[in-house]
């Protein structure tokens, strides 16, 4: 299974030229490839493709130190004290357009990930291989070409939309486009992808490539974003309607074997990565490229959980802490939702084989286990940076069936087939079914719910909040810790707040970029 991670560490030393924009000399050098000497056969064609991969574990992406698990600290569910990757500067609506890391990382990483998928696009055709094969290979490019460029129009908003390979001269200058015709694109890149990659890879070295499966999770993740209130302030039944129609695909797909993992805890382990959860994951391996998930988790606690988030888990009988007669507030820990205890570590709990106190971590109270390999158990294994394993889990068949929920509510009410999407999750988790009988607004309610409860600490509830435009009222309010004592008071200007400003450094480099407004 670690086959195509091993691939990707030896592909990213030889794709620099790739997507770097960098002129290339008429004399060809022979100790060294250029982009006429590179594309030239199957497996070098591999490695262009595998280095495509490859910027998915880069700070503006999904991996660099933790970038998935800062993104949570953007949201009411974490805190970063130290403004690691500059979140927190996000985070308090004090973000500019030069003092965000993240703000600049993902508009490189992002369009250096696509300057490799055009070049590949570009470029194999007359490359001697199976017909299959090279399809294969174009759907891939495609497919993550598409993620790219959600991971810049879902934060940015508008962008140039470029899908040439990089000629510096012709797209040093080009304006944005508006989002519509990125978002047009993507769908465009994730239909074609969707129709040509296969439903599983029976090669194990193939384990972790893009599927029929993640195309068309991506697709109902990007129509989501389009339907909701952010950008159609009343919602959009069609895109919702077709949200719920590429999630639904996703579950029937024959063959796949999609289902929810047994254990939840256990899901988010090195030895469970790419299980019948993973739809799409970013493959880690040490030394070459693991992440530091594990430290942040058991040391650096840059993504503390904050009072906020523990308050909303549930009682075990399916009741929120404020009407349930098992919640006691002076033990306020006992009898909640059994993902609480799998995924946050808190006062009285025992960690690493220690009682822990308030102490242990400081800034909150409160640690994190997901995405570590941390728990009760007594673990003398501290993993350093850019040493864990553990593959960060893009899409996963929980999120799908979430996302499910969601559209179908909101394309056609509370129907039979939401529920049971939302009970397969909450049936997992050892938690009460939803009883039928709520009306549309009491099951948009729950779903809400159960996305910041099960994706807890994964990175997804910051554009959860913006798409549903309730960022302006979660984020305007204290940050507590374990105590409920106030580390800082957050705001969030709507006006501004819900979209990145365009980097400076950008516009240095292209006059033609026009910034977001408030920026």
């Amino acid at each position: 299974m670690k086959t195509l991670k091993n691939i990707l560490c030896i592909a990213l030393g030889m794709l620099l030229l790739a997507g770097c924009g960098n002129s290339i000399l008429d004399t060809q050098p022979n100790d060294r490839y250029s982009q006429e000497t590179f594309w030239t056969s199957e497996s070098n064609a591999m490695m262009g493709l595998n280095g495509c991969y490859s910027v998915l574990r880069t700070a503006g992406a999904f991996g660099g130190t933790a970038t998935p698990l800062w993104e949570e600290t953007a949201t009411p569910n974490a805190y970063n004290y130290d403004n690691s990757g500059g979140w927190n500067v996000i985070a308090s609506g004090t973000q500019t357009a030069t003092n965000s890391a993240i703000i600049t990382s993902r508009w490189d990483d992002s369009y250096r990930a696509i300057g490799r998928c055009n070049t590949l696009l570009a470029r194999i055709d007359p490359i001697q291989m199976a017909e299959a094969t090279k399809g294969r290979m174009k759907a891939e490019a495609m497919f993550l070409r598409a993620l790219f460029y959600t991971n810049l129009e879902m934060y940015y908003g508008g962008v140039p939309l470029i899908l040439d390979e990089p000629d510096p001269a012709a797209q040093a200058s080009l304006p944005r486009n508006t989002r519509d015709e990125v978002v047009a694109q993507v769908l465009k890149d994730l239909d074609a992808a969707a129709a040509i990659l296969p439903v599983k890879y029976t090669v194990a070295g193939d384990v972790g490539r893009a599927t029929k499966g993640a195309a068309l999770a991506l697709k109902a993740r990007v129509l989501l974003f389009e339907a909701s209130p952010l950008n159609n302030a009343s919602g959009d039944k069609a895109k919702w309607k077709q949200a719920a129609d590429a999630a639904k695909a996703v579950m029937d797909l024959a063959g796949t074997g999609y289902g929810l993992f047994a254990d939840y805890r256990k899901l988010f382990l090195p030895q469970n990565d790419n299980s019948v959860e993973s739809i799409f994951d970013v493959q880690y391996i040490t030394p070459q490229q693991g992440s530091s998930f594990d430290l942040i988790g058991r040391q650096y606690n840059t993504n503390a959980p904050v009072r906020d988030l523990i308050d909303v888990y549930q009682m075990k009988d399916g009741l929120p802490i404020a009407t349930s007669p098992l919640y006691d507030p002076a033990k306020p820990y006992e009898n909640r939702d059994p993902r609480m205890y799998q995924t946050i570590v808190y006062p009285g709990d025992t960690f690493q084989g220690e009682l822990v106190t308030p102490a242990r971590f400081v800034v909150t109270g409160y640690g994190t286990k997901k995405y570590t390999v941390y728990d009760k158990e007594a673990n003398s294994n501290n993993i350093q940076g850019d040493r864990s394993e553990i593959n960060y889990m893009v899409i996963r068949f929980a999120d799908v069936l979430l996302m499910y929920a969601e559209a179908q509510n909101e394309a056609s009410g509370p129907d039979a087939s939401v529920y049971e999407a939302v009970n397969r999750i909450r049936t997992r988790a050892g938690m009460p079914v939803i009883a039928s009988g709520k009306t549309q607004a009491e099951l948009r309610d729950i779903i809400r719910l159960e996305r910041r409860i099960e994706l807890a600490q994964e990175g997804f509830y910051y554009n959860d909040i913006r798409r549903w435009k309730t960022a302006e009222k979660v984020l305007n309010a204290p940050i507590l810790t374990y105590d409920n004592k106030t580390i800082m008071t957050r705001t969030f200007n709507p006006a501004r707040d819900y979209w990145w400003p365009i980097p400076d450094v950008q516009r240095d480099r292209n006059p033609a970029l026009d910034q977001n407004a408030g920026y």
